[in-house]
């Protein structure tokens, strides 16, 4: 009889929390502008979590012990870690600013080394796209030269491009202008004079290209080298382009959509010889010279 009663407890607690977790991962997508990509990663996390930790209620007080999820990951590299466990604190806060009283148990954080996808040099990306076919060569050339997250690529409207400016959503909805450099818009004359899409850049049976497929044409370009290249690497050697040649950090974060200038610094990663020049600039005992 014991054992129903606590078998019946666990099955509703299971249905309460799924239940919220579903309203949860909608509002991620409804009020923070999250990729379906994004919000898969957190669903699937959730459902990992929810499956491996012990969950009990008590004076209408919800306490999920993380310790057997946490034995169930340890495998895992720390930064899979984090971002598995920073999904589950982000469904605590929903559930708590919505009344619903949590307590996570072991939810310690997990120390993650701040690393960085290595930039592609620009040599090296010219090398890729003198062998790439127009669409594919028009998928590499706006990751590179807007500093695109592969989600803004794939929901960019024809809407938003002008003669010189890219209208860029971001996350949570955030919308950006980035200057399109006179050798892309040619470009994209171009590609539209050939594929003709209708409402979004890259489109496929009328309905915009996913991100996956978006992808798939950076891995392509890059195989034909021998270079294996993500997007994010792409967005990356944008920065560190910019940075290099001397651009202010807070412009750079303004135009890869960042809400800190602190992401763009550790983003960057800005090279120890621009450190000096810049401090030999400022430094009064320089008098302005590069080198002193």
């Amino acid at each position: 009889m014991q054992q129903n009663t606590i078998a019946n407890l666990r099955s509703f607690l299971k249905k309460f929390i799924n239940k919220h977790k579903k309203a949860f991962l909608e509002s991620l997508e409804e009020s923070r502008g999250y990729s379906d990509l994004t919000i898969k990663s957190y669903d699937e996390s959730l459902s990992e979590m929810l499956t491996f930790a012990e969950i009990t209620e008590q004076d209408n007080t919800l306490t999920f012990n993380l310790m057997p999820y946490r034995i169930h990951i340890s495998g895992l590299n720390p930064k899979t870690i984090s971002k598995k466990l920073s999904a589950v604190r982000s469904f605590a806060n929903y559930m708590n600013e919505n009344k619903l009283k949590v307590v996570l148990l072991s939810d310690e954080s997990v120390k993650v080394a701040k690393t960085l996808p290595k930039p592609i040099t620009h040599k090296h990306i010219i090398e890729a796209l003198e062998h790439a076919p127009l669409q594919e060569r028009i998928v590499v050339e706006m990751l590179y030269t807007l500093g695109l997250r592969i989600s803004e690529l794939a929901s960019l409207r024809l809407s938003d491009i002008s003669q010189e400016w890219v209208r860029v959503l971001g996350k949570g909805k955030k919308q950006r202008d980035v200057p399109l450099l006179g050798s892309t818009r040619a470009l994209l004359e171009e590609y539209l004079s050939q594929f003709h899409p209708k409402i979004f850049l890259f489109e496929k049976n009328s309905e915009k290209l996913s991100e996956n497929s978006l992808r798939y044409i950076v891995t392509k370009v890059f195989q034909r080298v021998s270079l294996k290249v993500t997007p994010h690497q792409l967005r990356h050697s944008y920065a560190t382009s910019l940075l290099n040649e001397g651009a202010m950090i807070a412009d750079v974060s303004e135009l890869l959509g960042h809400a800190s200038m602190a992401t763009t610094q550790i983003y960057t990663k800005l090279g120890s010889v621009l450190k000096q020049q810049i401090y030999n600039k400022a430094h009064p005992l320089c008098g302005g010279e590069t080198e002193c």
